[in-house]
């Protein structure tokens, strides 16, 4: 296999693949800002650049200098190169890039919201000279407001032009342009467009330094501050996968993480931003049992005990009585929710009528010119849902079925929610009609009024799971913040539920340990040996080397 060698380190390569994507793939630093993985490569930063020695077939295959340095990002490995990022001529020229980088840039570290992830603050202390030569007057450059997401500071901007390239490769909007020339060279809109497609925020992600910075984040959270949970988006079947960066108990931003199978490096704004109900004042924080006082703060583990033993109570009730007990699982739940619940239902009464919760749909399905897909189905686990309830309870009933077999019959149902928008229609109020009804959910809405028992849930980010996304994809995820108040996963109040039933001590949820029982059962094998990412496994922006503070 075809060899390179990189400051002494030799790497095998398949033929094809660029020196910077070679030393990349093997952890090996070579300064870049233009290049990314994702997009074209316009050589035009060149702190890549590296001396670069290549034998020659003329002179016996003896190792000679090019001749001058090259960009590495659209230089093709061959084999027997030698690449030099360390030798004094390249070393040279990476600090002159980068003092012509920072003739015009404003020191604005103390103040930018880049700080503390800033790979022009990184390499000016990697490869600068450490003080600046120039005494003349800094260019000003305006501060812009490009759409709804992205604010632009101008003078931060090192013109890699990733951002126009995004714009034109991934999205094909082409929104964004480069105008002016020499040092007075900016990024801008194009006269009556705005950076406003469903992919926008993604050059935040994309920019090196601070210049384009996300409306939402700005001036909220110092980044050195916040964690990191590698997660998948829950609020759309696309199952993207995400980092939740969260301090203290709130989440503050949500990013992409790379996944060349699913979502490449890329999410939507939707995605992005939608997460903000999970920190609603409106959510449910405490059992409620209607008729009864509300309980104080200081009484949340009694009410949660007297809510669980007053929900039990409702369902054998019903069952004693000759009826059914109904339960509804809602698509916005994960596989192991699922699970726990159909058991802790099924246990209760074995003829329970088990049913999957309405599934939204908002538009059609979009496909950019760089493939990425805005999914129109708004529910991250509907299909892993209906794999749990067809192998633990077959001839469980769609949304529809579900709510016409509400009726005459069912003397008790159980429904769960979890959506972030309103999902109750009058229908489904007039399905339920007076039949004692247990509701587990986030927000309040029509049900959740008129309830029996409600049991306050959590939302996706506050329990590990597995969802399953449009493609039929199992992915499993990590909690990233811990319940709100006194909420508790559908998956917890499902093991609770049950040890109040036999009156023992309820265990604590372990994703892991309910997924190695559901693959043990036909039909749901597939959920065996799903690994579970964390941030330091998972693919973060590799096309730059972050540097630990």
């Amino acid at each position: 296999m075809p060899t390179v060698t990189i400051n002494g380190t030799k790497v095998e390569f398949e033929p094809g693949i660029s020196v910077l994507q070679l030393a990349i793939d093997h952890g090996l630093e070579i300064p870049h800002y233009c290049y990314h993985q994702s997009l074209s490569v316009p050589a035009n930063c060149r702190i890549c650049l590296a001396e670069i020695w290549q034998p020659n077939a003329r002179n016996d295959n003896k190792l000679e200098y090019l001749g001058k340095l090259v960009p590495t990002c659209s230089t093709p490995a061959s084999d027997g190169m030698v690449v030099y990022t360390d030798s004094p001529r390249a070393i040279a020229n990476q600090k002159s890039v980068m003092e012509l980088l920072l003739i015009n840039h404003p020191v604005d570290c103390p103040v930018c919201d880049q700080a503390g992830e800033c790979h022009l603050q990184d390499y000016s202390y990697q490869y600068g000279r450490g003080e600046s030569r120039f005494q003349e007057d800094k260019n000003k450059q305006p501060k812009k407001d490009l759409g709804p997401n992205v604010l632009l500071y101008s003078d931060r901007c090192i013109m890699c032009t990733r951002c126009v390239r995004f714009t034109r490769e991934v999205t094909g909007t082409a929104e964004l342009m480069v105008e002016g020339r020499g040092s007075h060279n900016q990024i801008d809109v194009f006269p009556g467009l705005a950076l406003d497609n469903e992919l926008s925020a993604n050059v935040i992600d994309l920019c090196p330094v601070g210049a384009l910075l996300d409306k939402d984040f700005l001036f909220q959270q110092r980044v050195w501050f916040l964690k990191k949970s590698a997660c998948i988006d829950g609020i759309t079947a696309s199952g993207d996968n995400l980092f939740v960066e969260h301090n203290e108990g709130t989440i503050y931003r949500v990013k992409p993480r790379r996944n060349d199978d699913i979502n490449q490096w890329w999410i939507t704004d939707e995605v992005r931003y939608g997460w903000k109900f999970i920190h609603s004042e409106d959510r449910h924080d405490m059992p409620r049992i209607a008729g009864e006082d509300p309980f104080e703060v200081e009484q949340a583990r009694e009410a949660w005990s007297i809510a669980e033993h007053e929900t039990n109570r409702l369902a054998m009730s019903a069952v004693e009585a000759g009826d059914r007990l109904a339960l509804m699982v809602s698509p916005m739940l994960t596989c192991e929710d699922a699970f726990l619940l159909v058991e802790w239902a099924r246990k209760l009464d074995p003829q329970a009528i088990i049913g999957v919760g309405p599934v939204p749909f908002k538009g059609e399905d979009k496909t950019f010119g760089g493939g990425f897909t805005v999914s129109s189905e708004k529910a991250p686990n509907a299909r892993g849902v209906r794999r749990v309830l067809g192998a633990v309870a077959p001839g469980f009933l769609e949304s529809d079925d579900f709510m016409g077999a509400l009726g005459k019959g069912v003397g008790c149902i159980a429904l769960t929610g979890g959506y972030p928008s309103t999902w109750v229609t009058e229908p489904m109020v007039e399905a339920v009609g007076d039949t004692p009804l247990i509701m587990m959910d986030l927000l309040p809405n029509r049900l959740t009024d008129r309830a029996a028992v409600l049991l306050p849930t959590a939302s996706w980010t506050e329990k590990a799971g597995t969802f399953e996304n449009r493609d039929g994809v199992l992915q499993c995820f990590e909690r990233a913040i811990n319940p709100l108040d006194y909420c508790k996963g559908e998956n917890q109040i499902a093991l609770d539920l049950v040890t109040s039933l036999e009156d023992t001590s309820s265990p604590g949820y372990d994703a892991e340990a309910v997924r190695r029982r559901m693959a043990e059962i036909k039909g749901l094998e597939s959920l065996a040996g799903l690994e579970l990412p964390t941030v330091s496994d998972a693919p973060v922006e590799s096309d730059m080397m972050l540097i630990d503070l």
